[in-house]
C-alpha cells in the first residue's frame, strides 16, 4: 500500500521533470497509445524512474508519462496503463491516479479498447461511458483510508462526469463523429469472456465490457477528480458473432481508428481547457499554458 508521503514523492518528481501541471491528464488504452506521440513539444518520464511506480507489460503500452501541446494547451498523457490481471493490486492501480491529484490535475480522462455488447454496436465505433458495473470483485479503496486522499465512502452516482460528458457529446457533433452512450462492464482478465458471461452482462445493463477503467474511475472519484470515459470498440463480444476474438484484432481496430480518436480527443482538451479558462476568468486558450 502506497502512503500519502510516497504520492507527495511521486507528484514532486513529476513537477520536477515535466513542470506545470496540466488541466486536463489521459490515460490511453490497447492500442491508442499513439496520441502522445501528436503531441508538441514533449517531455517524456518512463515509469520505471518513479519510485514505487508499476510497470506497463500488456501489448501496446509503452510505460511512460508524456507531457506536451494541443494547440497551445499542456496536457499529460499516461502512454501506457496497468491491469489487475498483470498481477498488480487494485491499490497498485490507483496510485498513478492518485499521484496525478497530488501534482494539480483536475479532469482524468480515461480510454480503452472495449468488447462491444451492444448489439447496434460495430467495431470501431466510440462509446462515452455514462456509467460502470464492476464485475471484478477488486476494489482500490479497500483497507485502511487516508482522509487526507479521499473519504472513507465516495459517492458514486456520477461518477463519470455529467457536464464533461455533454461537452464531449458537443465535441463528437460538431466533427460528425459517431458517439455512444452506454455503460462498460469491467471483468478480471486476461482471458475474454465467455458467450455466457456476455449474455449476463447485457441483461445487467452493459453495453461494453473490458479489462481496465474502472479502478482508475474509482481512485479518480475518491481523490476528487473530474472524469470522462471513452471506448473504442475493437470488437463485438464473445458469442455475437461465431468466431473467435484475439487481442490483434483490438490492436488492429485501434490503430485504424486512430486518426478519428485523435481528432476527437483534441476537440475534447480544446473544450475543456476553454471551460478551465472561463472558470478562471482568463482569456479564452489561456489554461494549461506554462
Amino acid at each position: 500500500m502506497h502512503t500519502f508521503e510516497d504520492i507527495q514523492s511521486a507528484a514532486a518528481l513529476l513537477r520536477e521533470r515535466l513542470g506545470e501541471a496540466p488541466v486536463c491528464a489521459l490515460v490511453l488504452g490497447s492500442g491508442l497509445g499513439g496520441f502522445a506521440d501528436e503531441l508538441e513539444r514533449p517531455i517524456a518520464l518512463n515509469y520505471e524512474e518513479i519510485a514505487g511506480f508499476p510497470l506497463s507489460t500488456a501489448p501496446g503500452h509503452v510505460g511512460r508519462f508524456v507531457a506536451g501541446y494541443v494547440e497551445g494547451l499542456k496536457v499529460l498523457a499516461m502512454q501506457g496503463r496497468f491491469h489487475c490481471y498483470e498481477g498488480w493490486d487494485a491499490s497498485q492501480i490507483a496510485f498513478p491516479v492518485r499521484v496525478l491529484r497530488a501534482y494539480g490535475v483536475k479532469v482524468l480522462l480515461l480510454t480503452n479498447a472495449a468488447g462491444g455488447v451492444n448489439t447496434d454496436f460495430r467495431p470501431g465505433d466510440f462509446m462515452l461511458i455514462r456509467d460502470h458495473i464492476n464485475l471484478s470483485g477488486r476494489n482500490p479503496l479497500v483497507g485502511a483510508n487516508d482522509e487526507r486522499i479521499g473519504p472513507r465512502f465516495p459517492d458514486m452516482s456520477k461518477a463519470y462526469d455529467p457536464a464533461l460528458r455533454e461537452l464531449a457529446k458537443g465535441a463528437a457533433r460538431d466533427l460528425g463523429i459517431g458517439l455512444h452512450e452506454g455503460v462498460y462492464a469491467w471483468f478480471l482478465g486476461p482471458s475474454f469472456e465467455t458467450p455466457a458471461e456476455i449474455r449476463m452482462a447485457r441483461t445487467l445493463g452493459a453495453d461494453a465490457v473490458g479489462m481496465s477503467t474502472v479502478p482508475e474511475v474509482i481512485a479518480a472519484v475518491h481523490c476528487g477528480m473530474r472524469v470522462l470515459g471513452i471506448s473504442c470498440i475493437t470488437n463485438l463480444a464473445a458469442g455475437i458473432l461465431d468466431q473467435p476474438i484475439s487481442s490483434d484484432e483490438v490492436l488492429e481496430i485501434s490503430a485504424k481508428k486512430r486518426p478519428e480518436f485523435s481528432a476527437l480527443i483534441k476537440a475534447i482538451i480544446a473544450r475543456i481547457g476553454a471551460e478551465d479558462a472561463a472558470l478562471a476568468g482568463l482569456p479564452r486558450g489561456t489554461a494549461w499554458r506554462s
